[in-house]
């Protein structure tokens, strides 16, 4: 698998991945899809020394998924921690690239000056609950019925690891 910084031209392929999650009310608090222009803040937020935005390739070009790094609650202290996501494309799910990326994500974190990696993964997400426990990740915290997805109150999990 390859991975390169994202940029501009890859900000639809993103978009595309993101909103193919949000029906299975699973990934996202996005309850409705989100559009290139609703995004391009947080695609510019990124960067390439210490907060990436990353996509995976296969040998031949071809886009499996994105991953993205975000400052944990945006104060100074907390720099050296940071929230990942991993979003792979439908037709790449369930074939070990989820294993792949978060692996490859963990093995960059000393040179992106990330000592504490966080996910955030609805308790219903028991999938990536798995990916992230096999990876070493723990459960740190548990946000009870913090979200509401179709009339449904939804606990979010973080699980944290050092690095």
């Amino acid at each position: 698998m390859i991975y390169r910084d994202a940029n501009l031209n890859d900000l639809p392929f993103i978009v595309d991945v993101y909103n193919s999650t949000i029906a299975s009310r699973l990934v996202t608090a996005d309850t409705s899809n989100v559009t290139v222009e609703d995004k391009l803040e947080w695609f510019n937020e990124h960067n390439t020394t210490h907060r990436p935005l990353w996509i995976a390739e296969d040998d031949h070009g071809n886009h499996i998924g994105w991953i993205s790094f975000q400052d944990f609650y945006g104060r100074p202290a907390y720099q050296g921690t940071a929230e990942i996501s991993i979003y792979i494309h439908e037709n790449n799910r369930k074939k070990g690239y989820g294993r792949e990326m978060l692996s490859f994500s963990i093995s960059q974190c000393p040179t992106l000056g990330i000592e504490t990696l966080l996910g955030f993964i609805f308790e219903q997400n028991t999938e990536s609950l798995q990916l992230f426990s096999t990876l070493g990740f723990e459960e740190w915290g548990n946000l009870k019925d913090i979200a509401l997805l179709d009339n449904k109150k939804c606990s979010l999990k973080i699980l944290g690891r050092k690095i």
